[in-house]
């Protein structure tokens, strides 16, 4: 993540982009129309730096959020969509808006929910954090996503039929802060990050953002699958950090008493069970039961094992986080 500097850098090209919409860009009809709900404000009072007035004063990078995120009104709902030209699920728009500043935050949104630090309640959060809820009953977790705005306001992409937009935050499941703090950005960075003290940190770090997944995520796999033993073998023949099974690791090209390997592999795995099941939940269940598992509970398999290994690596990853 790029510290507070790097951000206010970033947010002259924000408001160039605003202006270049507002004068008959391919957003001009729906960014009108936000203009003349009050949502981008007039002059140099935009709606963003009222918005952050309302929960104090709002910091640049703060606003710079809140910017990023309105150039995005009014794009269209896709399940899946990363790109705004054709359309933005949840989690992809709040990546894409991230991703403008400069600041790297994993796919989906149940990913996402682990990435920063935790805000402990709606009264603290700030604009710009993240706010996440469960939606769905059919399947446990995370599953929605928004950027908060303040006064109990969000943008987000709400569902297939509607586009980004405005809303009321109602109950939030989780609530998470990704920009960095003005003592962050000028404190000297450690070694691990949030991850400092974590055996092989910078191999966790490098990975996740190799493969869009969270690091704390994949720091937790390693704590609950061999307490970051690179040497561990399971009864069952599993081995090395991530404890891989041979089948698995010669698919994937692992060697898993490596420990670069292995956790290059894992995340490149868990990458590829969360785009498959959807979930973070259900990729910790694939991993450890097996995808063919998953795919025939239709969720999480009735495995006392498995049941306590997702609830396990959840807790060590949020952590780490």
């Amino acid at each position: 993540m790029e510290g507070l500097t790097a951000v206010q850098g970033r947010i002259s090209e924000i408001q160039s982009r605003m202006a270049t919409f507002a004068g008959g860009g391919p957003n001009a009809a729906w960014l009108s129309a936000a203009n003349a709900a009050g949502l981008l404000g007039t002059g140099t009072t935009s709606a963003a730096t009222a918005t952050a007035s309302t929960a104090g004063a709002g910091t640049t990078a703060e606003t710079a959020v809140v910017r990023a995120a309105q150039n995005y009104l009014g794009v269209p709902y896709l399940w899946g969509g990363t790109d705004p030209a054709k359309g933005l699920d949840c989690s992809g728009f709040t990546q894409r808006v991230y991703a403008d500043l400069g600041i790297s935050i994993p796919r989906t949104s149940s990913q996402q929910a682990t990435a920063g630090t935790a805000v402990a309640s709606l009264a603290d959060a700030r604009p710009g954090d993240l706010v996440f809820f469960d939606n769905s009953s059919a399947r446990a977790g995370i599953d929605h996503v928004g950027i908060y705005l303040g006064n109990g306001k969000m943008i987000a992409a709400p569902q297939q039929g509607d586009v980004v937009k405005v809303q009321d935050v109602g109950s939030t499941t989780v609530i998470r802060r990704v920009l960095p703090t003005s003592s962050a950005a000028t404190a000297a960075p450690s070694s691990g990050g949030s991850l400092s003290g974590v055996p092989y940190s910078d191999l966790f770090t490098a990975a996740a953002a190799k493969y869009g997944i969270s690091a704390p995520l994949l720091a937790g796999v390693a704590k609950v699958e061999s307490g970051f033993d690179t040497t561990a073998v399971s009864r069952a023949g599993a081995q090395g950090l991530m404890q891989f099974m041979p089948a698995t690791a010669a698919g994937l090209g692992v060697n898993p008493l490596d420990p670069a390997s292995a956790i290059d592999g894992a995340a490149k795995y868990l990458s590829q069970l969360t785009a498959r099941f959807g979930s973070t939940d259900l990729a910790l269940a694939a991993y450890n039961a097996g995808p063919g598992a998953v795919s025939a509970a239709g969720g999480i398999p009735p495995y006392a094992e498995t049941q306590s290994y997702v609830r396990k690596v959840t807790a060590a990853a949020a952590g780490y986080a």
